[in-house]
């Protein structure tokens, strides 16, 4: 092998390794598609966050269309997310539904009280191992589940009232109405 040709593989393989990296960082990763639209929701049982002698499940929330909402106390996006969500429960346009990850009961329950309580019922994922079957990448997340569980759509980030007029509302409409 020539001297030049031994300089020019290794630096060809570094620009294209480079370019990939580049591609790669330079991606949103709130439009990753999740594996899990159009599949049932995973199955879970857990206790719920203000009754840890009560518990939640999938099971619970099948027949309507409803939201989730994966969120936590340590998670600042999520609370600028949550008048949001206050909003759009006041709206009775659809039910939410909590999933606390990887949190502590007694914050996440003070968080409610002080900041209101958007959730029908919040489900409490101590261990998030939970939200790793959801394919959770972090909080907040918000899942659109129709009326026999397939899941229909994922939002990473916090939701604003515009992605909710754009994207959620519209889907929720649609989904009610048996259009889907």
């Amino acid at each position: 092998m020539s001297r030049k040709l031994r300089y020019l593989v290794p630096l060809a393989v570094f620009l294209l390794l480079a370019g990939l990296l580049f591609r790669g960082l330079s991606l949103d990763p709130k439009l990753v598609p999740s594996p899990l639209i159009g599949k049932p929701m995973p199955a879970f049982t857990l206790p719920r966050l203000q009754d840890p002698d009560a518990t939640i499940s999938d099971a619970d929330l099948r027949g309507e269309v409803f939201l989730l909402n994966i969120w936590a106390t340590w998670c600042t996006a999520c609370r600028a997310e949550h008048d949001v969500l206050l909003q759009l429960a006041r709206t009775g346009k659809v039910k939410l539904y909590g999933l606390n990850y990887q949190d502590q009961r007694p914050d996440a329950q003070r968080w409610l009280r002080q900041l209101g309580n958007p959730y029908v019922a919040n489900a409490f994922d101590a261990d998030g191992r939970t939200g790793i079957d959801w394919g959770v990448y972090g909080a907040p997340e918000t899942f659109v589940i129709d009326r026999d569980g397939i899941i229909r759509h994922k939002h990473i980030g916090p939701l604003t009232v515009e992605v909710v007029n754009r994207d959620i509302l519209p889907l929720i409409e649609t989904l009610k109405s048996g259009r889907s």
